[in-house]
């Protein structure tokens, strides 16, 4: 536990906005990696996340190599490219990626697995037992899981042999976090081990995790929720107190990193957290059980002048739910020619904010509700459904819309405009 008397905030950091510098040259010496290892089972998916069609039939993967593959010809470097995949993913993403031949880097494998573990019963803190599916009876141990998957499959001392400096690692479903060379070239010129990419907390992240200094002046470590003691609740999400959170884009110096091993006896000693769930994802009345876990944000507190800064919100646009999936779906992103996927500019940097009925918790259960796509959303500023609906074809969204089920089957939102109202559907 981390109570509010053991940290001090951090009151300013340096800004993405302020930085000018670039040298190609250093991507040479870089790795990108993107963390592949989620299911997205809190959406109902047996397969990697990042599989999820999004736009005109590409998935997030296909953004991601079309990203890479741009970058390397706009910048005439192999800019190296790897996955940490996990058990449940490796096999789906390296047939979905055989269609890019040209994406491994020379010398380089495409992907290292990270490792598994047992699920732990709530009840006795037993292993847990699901015969009906064995494979649910494990699960990563959260994306902290890096830094020993790197070391144990001696996919960091092949990094460094082959004389890779620097890496960037962040979340395949976060499609704003793209290898910048602005960033780049300001952690290499900072000489820092490590750095954090944080974005300004709003509301709306008041009770995720956030930014700290230990004790008064000290180094930044990560708290997060499940760290705060329930009488600092309120401290913990004052957002002008506590004004930075963790966007999960990492640059790593991995002569450092490969540093901290041997300093620390060949672990990072991160903060376990628990992860309440079932057994069986999908099936609420199956063993309750203990996901272990670890967060690779944490390491920040493992190297001593690691640095954050502040960047753009437009770098962080995970998908958590089927709320995220539904808003990039929509017209209220665009695909730049770089295969980024960005907020168009009238929406100000703010995405519609989606409240979905939890009849719509799971993809398949969210394709049933938008048959023909998703609505125009691009002058939504709240949408929210309640009951059982389904989209007909051109139905545009505009301003705070709340659309309500009274029928014991999915109702038909008709082709239209709604405009800052309220809809009810009786049948």
């Amino acid at each position: 536990m981390l109570p509010e008397s053991s940290i001090s905030p951090v009151s300013s950091l340096p800004s993405y906005d302020k930085l000018t510098a670039e040298d190609p040259k250093l991507l040479k010496q870089t790795v990108m990696l993107k963390l592949n290892g989620g299911l997205g089972t809190g959406m109902g998916l047996e397969k990697a996340k990042s599989l999820l069609p999004l736009k005109d039939g590409n998935t997030f993967l296909d953004f991601i190599a079309k990203q890479t593959l741009y970058m390397r010809k706009q910048f005439g470097v192999e800019l190296a490219f790897m996955l940490m995949n996990s058990f449940s993913t490796s096999k789906d993403t390296l047939w979905a990626l055989r269609k890019y031949r040209d994406l491994p880097a020379a010398g380089l494998p495409l992907e290292f697995q990270q490792n598994k573990a047992p699920k732990v019963t709530k009840e006795d803190l037993s292993p847990a037992s699901w015969p009906k599916n064995p494979s649910q009876e494990w699960c990563p141990p959260g994306h902290g899981d890096l830094y020993p998957a790197m070391l144990g499959s001696g996919t960091l001392d092949d990094l460094l042999a082959a004389g890779f400096k620097y890496m960037f690692v962040s979340n395949s479903d976060n499609l704003g976090a793209t290898m910048d060379l602005k960033l780049l070239t300001w952690f290499a010129q900072s000489g820092a081990p490590f750095a954090m990419e944080v974005a300004a907390r709003t509301e709306a992240d008041k009770k995720g995790g956030h930014l700290a200094r230990k004790g008064w002046g000290g180094g930044l470590l990560l708290r997060e929720s499940a760290q705060c003691p329930d009488a600092d609740e309120k401290k913990f999400q004052d957002v002008t107190k506590h004004k930075f959170f963790n966007t999960n884009n990492l640059w790593i110096d991995l002569p450092a990193l490969k540093a901290a091993f041997v300093k620390f006896g060949g672990v990072l000693p991160l903060p376990v957290i628990k992860n309440g769930k079932t057994v069986d994802p999908r099936d609420k009345a199956s063993t309750k059980v203990l996901q272990l876990e670890t967060a690779m944000g944490a390491a920040i507190e493992c190297f001593d002048g690691a640095k954050a800064i502040l960047i753009p919100r437009s770098r962080f646009a995970p998908v958590k739910t089927t709320n995220d999936l539904l808003a990039l779906m929509s017209d209220a992103y665009e695909v730049t020619p770089d295969s980024r996927m960005q907020l168009k500019e009238s929406r100000g940097g703010l995405p519609p904010n989606i409240k979905l009925d939890g009849a719509y918790k799971f993809v398949d259960q969210l394709n049933k509700m938008i048959p023909h796509g998703a609505p125009s959303l691009i002058g939504c500023t709240k949408l929210t459904v309640e009951g059982k609906v389904w989209f007909d074809r051109k139905v545009v969204i505009e301003g705070e819309v709340k659309v309500i089920s009274t029928a014991s089957r999915p109702a038909k939102l008709k082709a239209g405009t709604y405009k800052d109202q309220t809809v009810t559907l009786t049948h």
